[in-house]
């Protein structure tokens, strides 16, 4: 894969205005729904468990995530999950603290057995969790990392037989055999709610127009990278409402020089 494929998958959400079918929690809708209109894409959040088959049905990609989750939103996750995979259209699935909370992994483990995802996008203790692997975490948000995320995010993508994204200092992607490491991306990410949530409906954007989902996750991954560097060198580093906002305004400017010049990702041979 090279840079060429990053620009051109931009291009084409920028082209296609993909309809990304959003299954989110309430703290991201609005940060989400702003960070997928200035990439280019188009979001929908709809999450009656009446209208989400018919949704997920028109859209190009489904993104279920369980931030704020209980019974009503998991089933309505499973409905539209499942409408999705009738229609071969890519699932994208955020654990949202999967290991805080019995039923949040529960919640996370059954959505896995019943729907098709095509990528799982969290931090390391989330995807830990989902596979039954010990992990810290505090929380929605993970705790010391310990372990070799490279080797977890493999073993993941092998169990669960997905594209698995696991965010951190270094972001590692991976289909179980072909490793992918990102290093795009800024502290002040971590700063800002729901800056992983909205990444996770990027990636969707993505893996609505790239049929590869490892290229997709890949090109979402170093393009959203890109756009928070950018922010947090025209806000100076103010903080995080000024980078919040600038970061919005650098998802609809991330250039093709931008990604020439800074794009940061490598194939790493493992397996």
């Amino acid at each position: 894969m090279d840079k060429y494929k990053v620009f051109d998958a931009l291009q084409k959400v920028r082209a296609e205005n993909p309809l990304v079918h959003n299954i989110t929690n309430v703290v991201v809708t609005n940060f989400t729904a702003n960070g997928l209109l200035a990439l280019g894409a188009s979001p929908v959040m709809a999450y009656a468990a009446e209208e989400v088959a018919e949704m997920a049905q028109l859209a190009k990609a489904l993104v279920l995530n369980i931030g704020t989750l209980n019974s009503q939103i998991v089933e309505a996750m499973l409905v539209a999950g499942r409408a999705a995979n009738e229609r071969g259209i890519p699932v994208i699935f955020d654990p949202v603290g999967a290991g805080a909370t019995r039923f949040r992994t529960e919640s996370a483990k059954e959505i896995m057995n019943k729907v098709k995802v095509g990528i799982i996008r969290g931090n390391a203790a989330e995807i830990a969790n989902v596979v039954g692997e010990k992990w810290e975490i505090k929380g929605v948000d993970a705790g010391q990392t310990q372990g070799n995320i490279v080797e977890l995010a493999e073993t993941a993508a092998k169990k669960l037989n997905c594209i698995v994204v696991i965010t951190g200092k270094e972001d590692v992607i991976t289909d179980g055999e072909t490793i992918y490491l990102v290093g795009n991306g800024h502290p002040l990410l971590t700063k800002v709610t729901g800056a992983g949530c909205l990444l996770t409906s990027v990636i969707g954007a993505f893996a609505g127009v790239e049929k590869d989902l490892l290229v997709s996750a890949v090109a979402a991954l170093t393009f959203y990278g890109i756009a928070a560097e950018n922010a947090a060198v025209i806000t100076n580093e103010r903080g995080p409402g000024s980078f919040q906002i600038e970061f919005l305004n650098q998802l609809s400017q991330v250039s093709q020089e931008d990604i020439n010049v800074k794009a940061s990702f490598k194939k790493m041979d493992w397996s």
